[in-house]
């Protein structure tokens, strides 16, 4: 294992030191040395998985060759981080854990949320098979950024946010697999606000494959004693194929569904859905639905939207969406909750 120095004499010591890893046993060495502002390189191979690290701030961890990640196979979970403030994670691939493939979290503190964290070029597949096992796991972060990461086959959520704020995925690609249980995609809840999901891909990717809300428990809603599951969710200019449905609203408060692209849904386009109904919680409501393109079969959605007991579907506003039953033009008119305005019915 090599071992560098980094950063800039300020005042005072370095900053951070590089760790240049080719096998299993020097990663673990690394490990247990890390410092704040450390970076860890890793080079190609296969690696066990079960790595534990707490409380280190701006440490980075990536491939020595981002064309050739190490491969971190099989475990109950391959990382799991607890309060590491800047954390930047890039170009790994984790196959194979029976739990989480990687799971980041605030160590309980749910008032501290932990910020400024990175995932980027991460590869995850083959998570669970089933249960509620998550390819990435995020539990009370703050200006968190996943871009150009692909998921493929989990049992729980490709990606879950507990209580996860002003944070934003971006670029990545989710498909599911024959086998695997996929309850929902991406999921905004527990007290998750200001969330952005955009210019992502979903193939197959179960069954919500976008899930702004939905159940969690009042013991890990962060902040403690937030009155709603999700608020302010942003999903635009994604293309999502196949599903059960595109997006399920879920005990949301708040939302915007814009430029989008559905393609061939296998029973709902949208659900309006409440699953906490604890009191002071709102009804899931004040949607926009706007710009979006969808094509669909009539033959297998016969009702766009489902909409469940509790919520406020007279909240949601459509508008200029492009809507077309490709089996029967004719009937490309669908049934929402509100008059929508400047909508195209029959055509691409």
């Amino acid at each position: 294992m090599r071992f560098l120095l980094l950063g800039l004499l300020v005042a005072g010591p370095l900053l951070g030191a590089t760790h240049e890893v080719d096998s299993a046993t020097e990663l673990v060495a690394a490990l247990r040395s890390l410092k704040a502002g450390d970076v860890v390189k890793i080079a190609a191979g296969d690696y066990p998985a079960g790595h534990f690290v707490t409380g280190i701030e701006k440490l980075t961890i990536e491939a020595s060759d981002p064309a050739n990640p190490p491969h971190f196979k099989g475990g109950k979970e391959a990382w799991h981080f607890s309060r590491c403030p800047g954390l930047t994670l890039r170009n790994l691939k984790v196959s194979g854990q029976s739990a989480n493939g990687i799971n980041l979290d605030d160590g309980g503190e749910r008032e501290k949320p932990v910020v400024k964290v990175l995932l980027e070029g991460i590869e995850v597949s083959d998570i669970g098979p089933n249960g509620n096992f998550d390819a990435i796991k995020c539990s009370g972060l703050q200006d968190l950024t996943i871009r150009n990461c692909t998921i493929s086959g989990w049992g729980g959520q490709a990606i879950d946010f507990v209580g996860c704020r002003k944070s934003l995925i971006t670029g990545c690609v989710f498909t599911g697999k024959m086998g695997y249980s996929q309850h929902t995609g991406p999921q905004f809840k527990g007290g998750s606000e200001d969330v952005v999901i955009e210019k992502c891909r979903f193939k197959d990717a179960g069954q919500r494959p976008i899930q702004a809300g939905g159940s969690t428990g009042m013991d890990y809603f962060r902040p403690a004693g937030a009155k709603y599951e999700a608020r302010r969710i942003t999903i635009r200019e994604n293309t999502i194929e196949g599903g059960m449905c595109a997006v399920a609203f879920t005990g949301v408060d708040g939302a915007e569904f814009t430029g989008n692209t559905v393609r061939r849904p296998e029973k709902w386009i949208f659900r309006v859905l409440q699953e906490t109904r604890a009191e002071g919680f709102a009804p899931c409501r004040n949607v926009v639905v706007s710009g979006n393109s969808f094509v669909f079969e009539r033959a297998k959605v016969r009702e766009e939207i489902n909409i469940g007991p509790d919520t406020a579907p007279e909240t949601f506003r459509f508008e200029n969406n492009r809507w077309l039953a490709k089996d029967k033009p004719g009937a490309s008119t669908p049934k929402l909750p509100v008059v929508e305005k400047g909508g195209v019915y029959g055509e691409e």
